[in-house]
């Protein structure tokens, strides 16, 4: 299993509204499509954290392969006004992912 974490920072914490377009979003094939396993949502103070669980580690590639789709490109317009980006020069989810530097897995 590979697992992804986006960091972002919210502008409108409006949490049920955020885990609704999520939740309709998970219910369509998209997940598969992207190789998710499990997604997990975070606020901690005023930061959006975004966990996410593939089978391969190949899944943010797939992420990326999947931007285009009208599917992504809805929910990625439907969420715009709840965040910011943390990086400044955020072009991409793959801008938004933490680094993992340790690892260890039983």
């Amino acid at each position: 299993m590979f697992s992804t974490l986006i960091i972002a920072k919210f502008e409108q914490p409006e949490l049920n509204s955020i885990a609704d377009i999520f939740g309709e979003f998970d219910r369509s094939d998209m997940p598969e499509r992207m190789g998710t396993m499990r997604r997990q949502l975070f606020k901690y103070h005023d930061l959006y954290i975004h966990a996410q669980d593939f089978a391969e580690d190949h899944g943010p590639d797939q992420v990326e392969k999947a931007r285009t789709d009208p599917r992504f490109v809805k929910i990625s317009d439907d969420l715009r006004p709840f965040f910011n980006a943390y990086d400044p020069n955020w072009s991409g989810p793959k801008d938004a992912m933490a680094q993992c530097f340790y690892r260890w897995q039983r």
